[in-house]
């Protein structure tokens, strides 16, 4: 059978395949059968790679060798299809599923060397597809087709069967080096030459020349072979094959004066590219053989007739064949897991210490694709956006699904100070510690920093001084949200939230204004005379039990069920959201233009990363399971009182859409060159607080067993790791081995009773002087309930006490000290700000030495507690609670989502992060309070409830003095000044 595909330029392809129900580069291939060959093969048409096109080899002999002597073809031929099928099974015992591909290109639709070819994959058992190009094709087109089946996994193989005029050097260097099994690029030609063939091809026909010649004369040691033209790639592959067998090459050129003095002298004689040109017999040496390999693409019977005895076509396409299944035994090879080979950056710590800026641009960062190698991933598997970060392809995990997965380190805190306590830079001094000096690999899996924080008043969530991600200037900050949006996932992750905030609005003013015909009209429009349903609304049909598929069919009432979503505007949640700290847009009035008919409702905007479609970006384990995620998202109830999803509003789709790109991590390193994945980026006083269980997933492979993956939690334990082990390590079905404890002399002080500490304000001078007393007190206050906190969930803890240049060795003693005595495995002082790893080398020795312990992880409620339970298992374990107390309408809510089966889903709390209570100036450990739980939502695609604490917002207030008072710009240099 035969399929033809039209093309504007050069008319039809023609695909055939002997593959059945194959599919390459998106051609479907039509299968023709692969029948037993024969014993004996009949030669009927040569096919060889000379150049790239089809070459017919003739065999003829001295005088003294008419009588028998000769070459034995067949015994050739068995041989290496027997070793070839040999191999396969090896190949195929290895990975069952694998079958080794070769696509043939063409020009033209002559069948003979898909016929020879065909024979030789149906004794051996590969899968051949045949692509016919129009006989005019252009080069641009073949290059299309190859570029096609390099990025086709499935193939293994790709042959040129094309006139000599179309292998151009850019065509025969669009082929990726591991599928050109003719060995005819200029990479594999190179191999060849210097004699590296583990990764590289020997030509077929060349293989099958040298074959002859070694059944021809057993001893080739000495013997002398002269070529006869050809300056081509077969030519070249020939001398070589032919010295490094022990023999000696000669060249010879048709027009030479001396070709019959080089004929007679030598053992065998090779033409190459003869066309009707031969050797007179009496040229010839008495017993010495001749070989004519003859390019050619004629179809004459005659001009391709040869003896059954030479069968030299089959032979050439039994050795093509062989370099099929070489192929793709080293491709499974290369889908195994790779050793690391990480080459670390040299860090020159300068004292004082400069600004990040400075830091950052003083240091020259590896390209991306390099690291990527030196971490073992394969080039397909990258998508660089620049020099110096990539996003990473998920199809890792499927590769790599049998690798045993690393250890996996948390970093928490104890409570913080407005200013933060640095747990970004304990991560990544950490990781630079455990790899650029003690060689373990390790990952840092970091979330996305938001723009509201970055302007307002934190750092930029990666580090800082010694112990960044680099280059400052595009990881995050202002260039993170207007990079490639491909590249961004809050970029994406905004329109995508914003769009269903559109279409919620837009849905209520055509269900206002029109009637259920006209509404079922537009929503199932009449196209070319036909309506259908599209797939999301099927799905919208099944909902509602209605199990019909042709438009025509809907009754009235069913016409009007489907249409009608009936959202209750004041029951509607949810909101916009804008990624800058924006105090007068918590609650807004939209509708109000003479053009949306009175659909006058408030509503308000959230801080971006507070976004469902954020927490969705990092819970998710899948392209699969993100998409359905988002159809389930609720958006409001109807008035009826059932929740209206996403899909329901037809927009799921189409998210998925925005968010396809956004789901892969984002490849990027430290000062010392260590890896960093950075990816998704949710709050954790009002989301969950974590990078996403992909990036985590992913580095916990490529770390290796005995390697290591340190990704953070927002904030205090009591929230950010709460949340990542009653959330993510729920999603995820990860189990930590550590819990990294971050803590600072400056915030124990104030939890110990020292004053207030507030942004853009000087440090009162308790946080300057030596004060061991206010140390104390908050060691055994707050730092001695975080690390219960950690131990409730079984898991070992290590305190990092990151180190400020006001911090003195007592205090530091102390704090170390009190640790230990509180419970955590060990305690160390941290230094990685001004030294970069070597700074953390302790922490890295001691998070090691934890990691060998076992581990004892549990979760602190059972999922199918009630909701009321649950969040108040929390409120007493955690935060030290007597009680709760709900609101009417938290109440009320819970009880909504007790009705719609929500009740099993786990809880996010949306507390201050500013102490353990609900009260932001209860530092220490607050007592004796009750938890007020004001409202209560549900982020049904994300997978949790949210209980809003006390006076939570979600949208934060930018302070008096923001960060953007320092941040500019040079216009001559275009440098960025202000950023830390």
């Amino acid at each position: 059978m035969k399929l033809s595909i039209m093309r504007s330029a050069c008319g039809s392809l023609r695909i055939h395949s002997a593959c059945p129900g194959s599919r390459v580069s998106g051609l479907t291939r039509r299968c023709l059968p692969v029948g037993p060959a024969n014993n004996r093969l009949i030669l009927r048409t040569a096919s060889a790679s000379s150049g790239g096109t089809s070459n017919k080899l003739a065999v003829s002999f001295g005088k003294q060798s008419q009588n028998g002597d000769g070459f034995d073809c067949d015994s050739s031929l068995r041989e290496v299809v027997q070793s070839t099928k040999e191999a396969m099974l090896a190949l195929q015992g290895r990975n069952p599923v694998v079958q080794p591909l070769l696509v043939i290109i063409q020009a033209g639709e002559d069948d003979q060397l898909l016929e020879i070819n065909k024979k030789m994959a149906g004794r051996i058992g590969l899968n051949i597809t045949q692509i016919c190009l129009a006989k005019e094709c252009s080069e641009d087109e073949i290059v299309e087709e190859v570029l096609k089946l390099n990025e086709d996994p499935r193939v293994h193989g790709v042959y040129l069967h094309l006139p000599p005029a179309y292998i151009t050097s850019r065509v025969l260097n669009t082929i990726k080096p591991e599928k050109d099994v003719d060995g005819i690029s200029d990479l594999n030609m190179g191999r060849l030459v210097r004699g590296h063939l583990s990764k590289g091809f020997v030509p077929p026909i060349a293989s099958a020349v040298l074959d002859l010649l070694e059944k021809h004369d057993s001893a080739l040691e000495g013997k002398t072979v002269l070529l006869v033209g050809g300056e081509g790639p077969l030519g070249v592959s020939l001398q070589c094959l032919i010295e490094r067998s022990g023999m000696v090459a000669l060249k010879g050129q048709w027009s030479s004066k001396s070709l019959r003095r080089q004929a007679m002298q030598a053992d065998a004689v090779v033409l190459l590219g003869a066309g009707n040109m031969d050797l007179p017999p009496t040229w010839v040496r008495p017993g010495a053989a001749v070989i004519r390999c003859e390019p050619t693409l004629e179809t004459d019977e005659h001009a391709v007739e040869m003896s059954s005895k030479s069968g030299l076509g089959y032979l050439t396409a039994a050795y093509r064949s062989q370099n099929v299944v070489g192929s793709c035994s080293r491709w499974l090879q290369e889908q195994q897991y790779r050793p690391w080979h990480l080459h670390s950056l040299k860090l020159q710590p300068l004292t004082p210490v400069p600004s990040d800026i400075e830091i950052s641009r003083a240091q020259t960062p590896k390209p991306v694709d390099q690291l990527a190698e030196e971490i073992g991933l394969l080039p397909e598997e990258l998508e660089a956006y620049g020099r110096s970060k990539a996003k990473v392809r998920l199809s890792l995990l499927d590769r790599l699904h049998k690798q045993p997965d690393g250890k996996y380190v948390l970093v928490a805190g104890i409570t913080p100070t407005p200013l933060g306590e640095g747990k970004s830079t304990v991560t990544i001094g950490l990781v630079q510690a455990l790899s650029a000096h003690l060689k373990l690999n390790s990952f840092a899996c970091l979330r996305q920093p938001s723009q509201g924080p970055t302007f307002g008043v934190k750092g930029g969530a990666a580090g800082g001084g010694y112990a960044q991600v680099i280059p400052m200037e595009e990881r995050f900050y202002f260039h993170w949200d207007h990079l490639n949006s491909q590249c961004v996932p809050l970029h994406y992750r905004n329109t995508a939230n914003n769009l269903v905030a559109a279409a919620i609005d837009a849905r209520m003013l055509h269900e206002a204004t029109q009637s259920d015909k006209a509404l079922f009209n537009r929503l199932v429009p009449s196209v070319n005379g036909v309506r259908r349903f599209s797939p999301i609304q099927i799905s919208r049909l099944r909902r509602l039990g209605i199990n019909k598929i042709d438009p025509a069919s809907l009754t009235p009432q069913e016409v009007s069920t489907f249409v009608r979503l009936d959202l209750d505007p004041s029951k509607i949640t949810w909101q916009r959201v804008v990624d800058t700290n924006d105090r007068f847009l918590r609650k807004i009035t939209v509708g109000q233009a003479s053009t949306e008919k009175g659909q006058i409702r408030e509503t308000g905007f959230d801080i971006a990363v507070a976004s469902e479609i954020m927490a969705i970006l990092a819970l998710a384990d899948s392209l699969v399971d993100m998409k359905n995620r988002l159809a389930r998202m609720v958006v409001g109830t109807s008035r009826s009182g059932q929740p209206v999803t996403a899909e329901d509003l037809g927009v799921s789709g189409a998210l998925a859409v925005l968010m396809k790109d956004a789901i892969k991590p984002t490849l990027m390193q430290t000062l010392e060159g260590t890896p960093v994945f950075v990816h998704a980026g949710p709050f954790a006083n009002i989301a969950h607080g974590n990078s996403s269980v992909l990036a985590d997933k992913l580095a916990l492979k490529l770390v290796g067993r005995d390697g290591f993956v340190v990704t953070e939690a927002g904030f205090g334990a009591d929230i950010g790791m709460e949340k990542f082990f009653n959330i993510k390590c729920r999603a995820s079905g990860l189990r930590p081995n550590v819990v990294v404890l971050v803590g600072t002399v400056r915030a124990l002080k104030m939890h110990g009773g020292g004053p207030n500490v507030s942004a853009g304000a000087p440090l009162p001078k308790e946080y300057i002087d030596e004060n061991l007393s206010l140390v104390a007190g908050g060691c055994h206050s707050n730092l001695r309930k975080q690390i219960q906190i950690a131990q409730l969930f079984g898991v070992p803890v290590v305190v990092a006490l990151n180190v400020f240049k006001t911090d003195t060795q007592a205090e530091i003693d102390l704090v170390c000290q009190i640790a230990k005595e509180c419970g955590a495995s060990d305690a160390v002082p941290c230094h990685h700000w001004a030294q970069g790893g070597r700074g953390s080398l302790e922490l890295a020795q001691a998070v090691n030495e934890a990691a060998s312990r076992p581990s004892h992880f549990k979760f602190l409620y059972n999922i199918e507690m009630p909701i009321v339970e649950k969040i108040r298992t929390i409120a007493q374990q955690v935060y030290g609670a007597d009680d709760i107390e709900l609101s009417p309408e938290a109440k009320a809510k819970i009880d909504y989502y007790n009705q719609q089966g929500y009740g099993s889903l786990p809880i996010c709390m949306a507390k201050t992060h500013l102490s353990l209570s609900h009260m932001p100036d209860k530092k220490g450990v607050p007592t004796g309070f009750v938890l007020p739980i004001r409202d209560v939502r549900a982020s049904i695609g994300a997978g949790f409830i949210f209980p809003l604490v006390g006076t939570m917002s979600t949208m934060p207030g930018l302070p008096t003095r923001p960060c953007f008072y320092d941040i500019d710009l040079d216009p001559v240099t275009e440098e960025i000044t202000g950023l830390f």
